[in-house]
């Protein structure tokens, strides 16, 4: 039992005091059982007040410290620290926040406020009173970290941890690699190729001794934990082995009789079933697509050294300590007759426009039309009433704006018209929206109630909108094309979250624990998201967070050894009847079952154990208790929250 207890109460800097009366919580707690210093401090977390706690902690001989002041997911671990620095177990250490569950909370009621405060304080101080010193679970890490996805993020973050010692295996499914930015030619602002950037970053891997990549690869599943993650991965073949000639290729494509739509242009060119997405698609190794191959047999004829239809799959297993998320976004396709897109063959996405410009000549046709005047319709799939798509996608409004610009630059005679909601040209690219202006380019405002109706009349189309910039007037514009601006939405990945168990949001992109203190680590130990695969963003932004991803990710598994936090689920083997209700909730598949002295019982896995608690009310002997939280500090916070405020 801890008795010589030290309390801080903070006034952060007026966001608590404002409100609550902090020298009244100083004053009543201090006269606590086991309470022997208590004072009230202006910023907690300030340098000069933590040296006066690791002070205090020594001239007082203090065994346990309670602070209130904000929430513990901003300063848990930085008072940690100072109580490490005083020699004090830094389990002994209880955080109350009453900022957010106090003065924010209550900031009408100030008199109510100051008694929930004193309350909240006097449970921390039960608390900590039943804490016992604890040492970190310790567990050993393997140096490799397995990257799923290789575009761009997922390359830049690999070529990363390469370069800081770090073995690493990069994980596509696709047989190519470069993702979105492939496709996207042009970028905003430096008109850099997306395909030149991805065939540099693909040069540089390769450069990687200690860097494999495995294109074709799907992950089957997950063992293991944090520091040693089993990955079992497939990968599919490309039934093309490297260094076929380029005479013989273009033979072996010739003679396919297969056609399907590629992909990569959005299904707006044809390819065979054997293929290059692009010319300088990366690896340059072709590949044939199974799912459309009628194994005719044609393209062995040509180059029988080269192709063959009898690859098996193969199934390796990598040993990870730590996993990195990077499998980005896909564009957000219209349903059927969202203004017109599926019913006239000139209503199209910015993509499709994007790979259009990119394979045209000096004019810019579609379907057959010359196109002079095109109409850009923003916010489609983008902050919607409707759906699960109310997020901002934050790059379309300068991805278009950029467009329109180039084609102008490329196609002198175009004219293009813009209906937008809000331009969200956020940062340095507020000079490309001024440029667009500057050449002639139209814009108008619709309300979120109102958006801009397309009609189609045969072959020609329609833009009605009430433009807000002339008050309202409705105005048509009869463009040769309809260009719909569509925004991101998370990539298929229904079986990889099931697999990793990584979190969601209601925008079912990936889920980080804090989007400011924790940016790229998931509650999953040592399984990171970066890029967009965790929410919209342009492509330096995706590497930049992906760079953030492998920094963590190396210094979680680089020293050889992990520390993690001791606030575990602990099984009373005495106690324990195994009957598997804790198995069945535990989300972590933290527990299992194990024979002791010929008794089936629960046991936890540290390594994975989370700490949430779940699995003790559900046991029905009573005989799993969570460390810091035991029945006993518990009861004590109960009957301290319970005692009338003096």
């Amino acid at each position: 039992m801890r008795e010589k207890i030290g309390v801080y109460v903070c006034h952060c800097g007026g966001n608590i005091s404002d409100t609550i009366d902090v020298e009244r919580v100083r004053e009543t707690v201090e006269k606590y059982e086991g309470v022997s210093l208590a004072k009230t401090m202006l910023l907690a977390c300030a340098d000069s007040s933590q040296k006066e706690i690791v002070t205090d902690i020594g001239e007082n001989h203090l065994d346990a410290i309670v602070v209130a002041s904000c929430s513990p997911k901003l300063h848990l671990n930085p008072f940690r620290a100072t109580a490490e620095r005083a020699n004090l177990n830094p389990f002994n250490y209880v955080q109350v926040n009453i900022r957010e569950q106090g003065s924010w909370a209550h900031s009408d009621t100030p008199k109510e406020a100051t008694e929930k405060a004193i309350r909240l304080v006097e449970a921390g101080i039960a608390r900590v009173r039943h804490s016992r010193p604890l040492i970190p679970v310790e567990i050993s890490a393997v140096n490799t970290a397995a990257i799923i996805g290789a575009g761009v993020s997922g390359l830049r973050a690999a070529i990363e941890l390469a370069d800081m010692g770090t073995e690493v295996f990069l994980i596509e499914r696709d047989h190519f690699v470069g993702g979105r930015v492939a496709q996207w030619g042009a970028l905003a602002p430096t008109d850099q190729d997306g395909g030149a950037i991805v065939a540099d970053l693909f040069s540089e891997a390769k450069r990687r001794p200690n860097l494999t990549l495995l294109t074709g690869a799907d992950l089957e599943s997950v063992s293991g934990c944090v520091g040693s993650y089993q990955l079992s991965v497939r990968i599919r073949p490309r039934y093309v082995k490297p260094g076929i000639p380029g005479d013989a290729l273009a033979q072996a494509i010739q003679r396919c009789p297969v056609e399907v739509k590629n992909e990569f242009d959005f299904g707006m060119a044809l390819r065979k079933a054997i293929y290059l997405p692009y010319a300088a698609a990366v690896p340059s190794t072709p590949a044939i697509d199974m799912a459309s191959c009628t194994r005719c047999g044609a393209c062995v004829e040509v180059c029988k050294e080269h192709i063959d239809l009898d690859q098996p799959d193969e199934t390796m297993t990598i040993d990870a300590g730590a996993i990195l998320l990077n499998t980005g976004f896909d564009p957000y396709e219209p349903a059927e007759g969202e203004y017109g897109y599926g019913q006239h063959d000139r209503v199209i996405t910015l993509q499709e426009l994007k790979r259009l410009m990119e394979k045209s000549g000096e004019k810019l046709t579609c379907a057959g039309r010359s196109i002079e005047h095109i109409a850009f319709i923003y916010c489609v799939g983008s902050r919607q009433k409707q759906g699960d798509n109310h997020h901002c996608s934050r790059y379309c409004c300068t991805a278009a704006i950029h467009s329109a610009l180039q084609l102008k630059q490329k196609f002198a005679d175009i004219h293009t018209f813009h209906f937008y909601r809000d331009i969200r040209t956020y940062g340095k690219q507020e000079r490309l929206y001024e440029a667009s202006g500057r050449q002639g380019d139209i814009y108008l405002k619709f309300s979120e109630d109102d958006p801009p109706r397309v009609e189609t009349d045969g072959d020609d189309l329609r833009v009605h909108v009430h433009d807000l910039l002339t008050d309202g007037e409705e105005i048509t514009v009869e463009p040769d094309l309809v260009v719909l601006v569509t925004g991101m939405v998370p990539s298929r990945q229904e079986s990889l979250t099931q697999i990793l168990k990584v979190p969601v949001g209601r925008d079912r992109f990936f889920n980080e624990i804090h989007p400011k203190l924790r940016p790229v680590e998931t509650v999953i130990d040592g399984v990171f998201i970066s890029g967009s695969c965790q929410g919209p963003k342009n492509a330096a932004e995706a590497v930049h967070s992906a760079l953030s991803a492998a920094s963590k990710a190396h210094a979680k598994i680089s020293k050889g050894k992990i520390e993690l936090d001791p606030l575990l689920a602990t099984v009373d083997a005495a106690a324990c009847e195994w009957c598997g209700k804790c198995l069945d909730i535990c989300t972590y598949d933290a527990i299992q079952q194990v024979d002791t002295d010929g008794k089936q019982v629960a046991l936890i896995i540290q390594a994975k154990c989370k700490g949430c608690g779940a699995c003790a009310p559900v046991c029905p002997q009573d005989a799993i208790d969570i460390i810091g939280y035991s029945n006993p500090e518990i009861d004590a916070m109960i009957d301290a929250l319970a005692e009338e405020v003096v």
